[in-house]
């Protein structure tokens, strides 16, 4: 049987004996029902054509900043579209024992960072400089890396956030996207929480100036209060999540398997939906 593309969906014609080796040939297309294979398709001398859009995909991660360090959090669902389809996917990933990162979009390309910030860290650890990258240093490598990629046409579909501490031991908090484009601020989320968890978050920690007055236990219960907003809001969440709390005394303090308490669905009995309503 030919099993080579230009067969695909097409009626074999019987196989023959050839007469100058007397072997049985394969079967062949039947030109004469479909007519003759258009070859272009097989030609390679187009563009080279990248992801245009992720498939299976992690949504929101967020973070905010305390006097002491730095909480972030992220649920442990990948949904390939519509479908909630894989819902033990960790999108927390330590680096080190003061740097951890928060990964959204495409599952994919965040198992290619992992493995690559794998390698860097096996390299830092054997290497003989005698110092360890901090959160600060990682944030600068991985938007080298995203802005390279967005360049060769060829993105990371990822937002990324990376928290821990900086080389003076202060907590560091910034962002990274499949642009390259960079940012810090005292709260940040991505995907859908940008939107509904970032002004929840905002409430608590203002601005710069006012992290100092935030303890860990306040930053905590408002990322477990925004992570509550945002099952009940989006689509593509779940209850179970993971979350990291990262201070100089305690490092990366990671738990995987959180779930959310104390819901209530009551306030569905108001929605009413869009347009006209007739009560």
């Amino acid at each position: 049987m030919n099993h080579l593309p230009q067969a695909w969906g097409r009626v074999d014609q019987p196989a023959a004996v050839t007469s100058e080796c007397n072997e049985l040939t394969s079967p062949q297309p039947r030109d004469d029902i479909y007519g003759a294979y258009d070859h272009s398709y097989l030609q390679s001398s187009g563009p080279k054509q990248h992801t245009q859009s992720p498939i299976v995909t992690g949504t929101s991660v967020l973070a905010v900043k305390f006097k002491d360090g730095i909480v972030i959090a992220a649920d442990n669902l990948a949904s390939y579209g519509s479908l909630a389809r894989f819902t033990d996917v960790k999108r927390l990933r330590p680096f080190n024992s003061t740097t951890i990162i928060g990964v959204g979009g495409d599952v994919s390309d965040m198992q290619y960072l992992d493995r690559m910030l794998n390698s860097l860290d096996i390299s830092e650890n054997y290497g003989s400089a005698g110092h360890a990258l901090n959160a600060k240093n990682l944030h600068t490598y991985l938007a080298k890396v995203m802005y390279k990629r967005r360049s060769d046409v060829n993105p990371l579909w990822n937002a990324i956030l990376v928290a821990g501490l900086d080389g003076d031991d202060k907590p560091f908090l910034s962002s990274v996207d499949l642009l390259g484009t960079t940012f810090s601020s005292p709260t940040l989320a991505t995907g859908y929480g940008s939107h509904l968890a970032q002004p929840l978050l905002r409430k608590l920690v203002e601005d710069e100036d006012k992290v100092k007055d935030v303890s860990r236990e306040a930053a905590v219960e408002a990322v477990k209060q925004a992570m509550k907003v945002l099952f009940y809001r989006d689509a593509r969440s779940m209850d179970k999540y993971s979350l990291a709390v990262v201070t100089k005394e305690g490092g990366v303090e990671l738990k995987e398997d959180e779930q959310l308490e104390g819901q209530s669905w009551a306030f569905a009995e108001t929605i009413r939906g869009y347009g006209t309503q007739v009560v």
